[in-house]
């Protein structure tokens, strides 16, 4: 068995053992752990949750105190701890229902979504960034001063660009691969800490 063979069946496996929905769960708990991101405590939204693996790492993160709500336009099955509507993040009147559900400004944002894949890597990848953009624009209204967010980006040609754009809204920004991604897989994450607004 090949070595990435065996770590993607590694934190397949783990996943199932934990209850997570998915091995994408251990990629926020590795980003976290290196970047503390997410801390006890804080509300986090998070913007195309589906199948909710992160929405559920979050909710170990935050602790009781915690508030999370996940965005995503497929159906995802209830998670206790967490408020989940199906809606579209390219719509822009998902702020309102954001704020209200908060009552105030949010912590954390974290995006992990990625489009309907086509096979036709252009076009997935255009696709990928320019939801991210969505993501960023509800971001903006939403994020308090000095809060975080992580963004997945399928590498090629506009993730610089992408990168470039959200670089100029926080303190710092590193781009990062977890050992819990497949080692083939173009994905990475785009670290931001401490959003200026």
């Amino acid at each position: 068995m090949k070595l990435a063979d065996a770590r993607k069946d590694y934190y397949r496996r783990l996943a199932h053992e934990q209850g997570f929905r998915s091995r994408a769960a251990f990629k926020l708990q590795e980003l976290n752990k290196s970047y503390r991101l997410i801390g006890p405590g804080f509300n986090v939204l998070d913007l195309g949750c589906a199948p909710g693996g992160w929405t559920q790492m979050a909710i170990k993160l935050v602790g009781n105190q915690g508030k999370i709500m996940g965005i995503d336009l497929s159906y995802v099955e209830e998670i206790p701890g967490a408020h989940i509507i199906r809606e579209n993040i390219e719509d822009e009147h998902v702020v309102d229902q954001v704020l209200s559900y908060f009552g105030r400004k949010v912590n954390a944002v974290i995006c992990d979504l990625s489009p309907q894949v086509s096979g036709n890597w252009t076009v997935d990848h255009a696709k990928q960034i320019s939801l991210n953009y969505d993501c960023a624009k509800i971001m903006d209204k939403v994020l308090a001063h000095k809060g975080n967010a992580v963004f997945k980006i399928f590498d090629g040609e506009f993730s610089m660009e992408f990168r470039d754009y959200i670089k100029k809204k926080f303190v710092r920004i590193n781009l990062t691969k977890p050992d819990a991604s497949r080692k083939q897989s173009s994905e990475l994450y785009l670290v931001c800490l401490g959003f200026i607004g």
